[in-house]
This record gives structure tokens, sequence and C-alpha cells, in this order.
């Protein structure tokens, strides 16, 4: 079948993860939760850190992208798939699935340059501390955040582009809860052998060269921990990094794991499940990782509650 008579799709429908209409409540529930949490949770760290001069630091600077993004990430997926299982329709129109893959490509690619920003940040505070405030300009800061945000935009309207020139067949079925580039591909009925070479040209690239930034920042780290004399000042450079450290390896090992299972099963629902990990999950646990494990946002926290419950007592009264 010729690719141009197939360019008549319209729409795509999205499985989800369980076809028992039993399941339905319990799955909206569920990710509603988890979504609430997430915003609520990442918002609470943007006002904490923004209303306090005290984080006002390169660490907290990266932190504040972070958590912003997240709100982003799952704001592209959850969204949609609460509406499908609350109206009991699982369509999503042709150009609503390359708008959310688009923008799920540039918040997940954003995710991985902001960690590797941050690893770079904690590099340089352990190994170059007399030179930490001289090297972690402003500058710097937003240099790294402005070239993160130019990059994943250009990769993410790329495989847009890329996958505007496939045509698909008609009732086009996703076994996923939300149109992820690598399942667009393979459902594909036209030639994508130029799509799957910039994927994973662009993996290797655009998602190893940041995850190798940050295996090399941290064993720089370890060396320079290992290398201090006493207990007390290897605990207290070990827990200046401690949060970054957890929120990397949480954000890695799970996005790894759904594409190592994938592969392993070939199971698209399966990947789907694990999907959940990195992309509803692991930005949910991101403000708890950083509030619990970390004294300055504790602190900060705890300021901007006291201030908020002042402003509502003044207007009260």
């Amino acid at each position: 079948m010729e690719p141009g008579n197939l360019t008549g799709v319209s729409e795509f429908l999205l499985l989800g993860f369980s076809e028992g209409q039993e399941l339905q409540p319990l799955l909206f529930g569920l990710f509603l939760s988890m979504y609430l949490i997430t915003v609520f949770g990442n918002l609470i760290i943007i006002l904490a850190v923004s209303s306090d001069s005290h984080l006002h630091t390169p660490m907290y600077f990266f932190l504040t992208n972070l958590s912003f993004v997240d709100i982003c990430l799952t704001s592209t997926t959850v969204p949609k798939m609460l509406l499908n299982i609350q109206t009991q329709r699982k369509v999503i129109t042709y150009e609503g699935c390359l708008t959310q893959m688009c923008f799920f490509l540039l918040c997940a690619e954003l995710d991985d340059f902001i960690l590797s920003a941050m690893a770079y940040d904690r590099y340089v505070a352990i190994r170059h501390p007399l030179h930490y405030t001289v090297i972690m300009n402003v500058r710097l800061c937003g240099l790294l955040v402005l070239v993160s945000w130019i990059i994943s935009i250009l990769h993410a309207l790329l495989e847009s582009l890329l996958v505007l020139r496939l045509s698909f067949c008609p009732e086009v079925e996703i076994p996923h809860f939300f149109c992820e580039l690598n399942q667009m591909i393979q459902l594909a009925c036209s030639d994508t052998f130029l799509n799957n070479m910039v994927m994973y040209f662009a993996a290797v690239l655009l998602a190893g060269g940041p995850f190798t930034g940050i295996l090399y920042s941290y064993s720089k780290i370890a060396s320079s921990i290992l290398g201090i004399s006493t207990a007390q000042g290897k605990y207290k450079a070990f827990s200046t990094c401690a949060s970054h450290l957890s929120v990397a390896s949480l954000f890695y090992f799970t996005s790894l794991g759904v594409y190592l299972s994938s592969a392993a099963t070939q199971s698209s629902r399966a990947s789907a499940v694990a999907s959940v990990m990195y992309t509803v999950v692991t930005p949910m646990l991101n403000p708890f990782i950083y509030s619990l494990r970390n004294k300055d946002i504790k602190e900060a926290l705890l300021r901007f509650s006291g201030m908020a419950a002042l402003k509502g007592s003044i207007v009260q009264g």
C-alpha cells in the first residue's frame, strides 16, 4: 500500500492500562491523587525557594527549574488520561497527539539537562569550594538553563517534523496512556528508517551525554569525599549532594528500566505501566526527597508556612 493513500488519519486511540470498566474509577482516583501531589509538591518547592533569600543559590535555582519542568512533564500526559477515563473515550486527535509528543520530549529532555547541570554544580562545590561562587555565577547558571531549553526545543521540533512526514493506517491504536515517540514510529505504515536513526542518535547524544556527565561528576565527587580525613567532613560533603543523587538515580534507573523491560518483554502494555515510574512517580517523589533530605529546604518550608499562616490571620482579622 502506498503511503499517499494513508494520510487521512485524523485521530488515534489511547488504550491506556486496563480494558476492565470496574478498574477505571480506581485508576482515576489513583492518578488524580498522584497528579495533585506532584503539582502542589513542586509548587511548594518553587514558592519556598523563591521566598527565601538564603536559597537564592545556583543549586536551588536549578531545583526550581527542575520542579517547574516536572509539573509540565506530568501535565502533558496525566490530564488527558484522566479525561479519557472520566468520559470513557480513548480518542486523541492527530494534532493533539503530535502536540503531546512534542511537549513530552521537550520536558523529558529538559529534566535530563537540568539534572546534569545540578551534578556539575555539586561537582564544583565539592572539588573547588574556594572558587565556587566565581565559577557558578549568575551568568553561567542562566546560560546552562537557556542552552538546555534551546537544545530541548530544537530536538522536540525535529522529532515532531519527522513524524509529520509519516503516514498512518486508519483507526490506529496506541497501547499506551500517552503519545510516545517510539510508539508512533512503530505504528507508522510508511518508511521509518530516518525516524529511527534520528531517534537513536538523539538518545545516545542527548540522553547519554548528560548521563555520562553525571557519572563523571559523581566519580570525582566520590574520590574527593574519600580523601577527606574526618567522618564529620565526609558526612557534610555527602549531604550537600545526597538529595540530587537520589533524584538523578530515581530518574535514570526508572527510565532505563522502562526501555530495558520493553525490549525484554516486547510488551507495549508492560512498557506503558513501567513508563508511569519516570513520567508520574518520579516527579511526585522529587519534592519529598528534597524536603526530607535537605535541611535548608526544611527550614525554608517552615518559614514559608509560617508566613502563609501569618498572612492568613491578618486577612481574617
